[in-house]
């Protein structure tokens, strides 16, 4: 998936930690694509857990709001293959 990715965005990142001021790990972005000044962040799961993504992605979306502009957020299933926005 990340290869397909790649070309929609100016830096796509991988497993990018989240932490607090104090340095204590928050949660973890799956993909980060940036592109010019908004983010669109993607959960990927092995199986079909679009519940489970659904609360990680609120999450980091509330953790992200207060600095970042978060555009677009997706679940990839990695059973399935499917690419899902949320």
């Amino acid at each position: 998936m990340y290869k397909e990715l790649l070309p929609r965005y100016d830096v796509l990142l991988r497993n990018v930690p989240i932490t607090s001021d104090s340095k204590r790990l928050l949660g973890e972005i799956d993909l980060l694509g940036v592109k010019g000044d908004s983010y669109d962040i993607y959960e990927v799961k092995c199986s079909n857990r679009p519940v489970k993504a659904h609360h990680q992605l609120k999450k980091i979306r509330r953790i992200l709001s207060s600095f970042s502009k978060v555009n677009k957020s997706f679940f990839f299933c990695g059973e399935s293959g499917m690419l899902i926005p949320m």
